[in-house]
């Protein structure tokens, strides 16, 4: 995995294993792990943009891992139980909860998250543009979850909570029940990605959008982000309002609307405080 930061406060995480179609073996997943906790624990990153090297954008798990690929040691408990334990269905869980507490993070990362699809993008690559809060999607980009065709269920790695939240409930049922492989046009259609984006402009055009996102205060876009993806679970529109209400509040202590409005009277831009 390569990571970029860019001047503008945006970082570019690349899965670098083209060989494989950036499909992730456990070692990777640990990077990932590692790299989300450092991302999150510096301010000064204000987005975060995920790609993939090559053609492909992620093919999920990598099933023709070597063994050399299995020494994830320490990134997570997770991680450190795949080197202590025998039991198959102990390695398999454990090799699940490390991918799929990956695509959590992402999801709860305090920056935003942009997919930049540059490929395929299936079974546990599909889960992780899911986990993303914005999708740009190459023409030649595909998405499936496809875990349905090969004996064991569709809903995987946060797969059943994103997607009927992303495209309803309906399209949600017929895509994992298929298990069916669908381009970028019919992602953009149902609107699962923002918008299909030459190859060429892929990773500049979600630069752009990240480093849009980053020229706001950076407490505003964390606060959003959070409130925003807390609230869709909501149980009630006035549990939805408290929680907007208690956040605007707390945004509103660090002086940052007064001399935002105070910028937009005399007309020159607003300087964001630090984190």
């Amino acid at each position: 995995m390569t990571v970029e930061h860019l001047s503008s406060g945006v970082t570019v995480l690349t899965i670098d294993r083209p060989h494989r179609r950036n499909a992730l073996d456990n070692q990777t997943v640990a990077e990932l792990h590692t790299v989300l906790d450092e991302i999150n624990g510096k301010p000064e990153i204000r987005a975060v943009v995920v790609t993939g090297a090559g053609a492909g954008f992620c093919a999920g798990a990598d099933l023709k891992a070597e063994p050399q690929d299995f020494t994830a040691t320490g990134a997570t408990p997770a991680a450190a139980l795949l080197d202590s334990v025998r039991s198959p269905v102990a390695r398999i869980y454990a090799a699940q909860e490390l991918m799929a507490s990956a695509f959590e993070k992402i999801h709860r990362l305090r920056q935003p998250v942009i997919a930049a699809v540059n490929g395929a993008a299936v079974g546990g690559g599909f889960a992780l543009a899911l986990a993303c809060d914005i999708r740009f999607a190459a023409p030649e980009a595909t998405f499936g979850a496809v875990f349905i065709r090969h004996g064991i269920s569709a809903c995987d790695m946060g797969t059943s909570y994103h997607l009927p939240r992303l495209v309803g409930a309906a399209r949600s049922a017929e895509l994992l029940l298929t298990g069916r492989v669908f381009d970028a046009a019919e992602a953009e259609r149902i609107g699962l990605i923002l918008e299909v984006t030459d190859s060429g402009a892929l990773l500049d055009r979600a630069v752009a959008k990240a480093e849009e996102i980053a020229a706001h205060s950076p407490l505003a876009v964390w606060m959003t982000k959070e409130t925003m993806w807390q609230t869709v679970d909501a149980p009630s529109l006035r549990h939805a309002l408290d929680i907007e209400n208690r956040t605007q509040v707390m945004c509103s202590a660090t002086g940052e609307l007064g001399a935002s409005f105070a910028a937009f009277r005399d007309g020159t831009a607003t300087t964001w405080g630090p984190l």
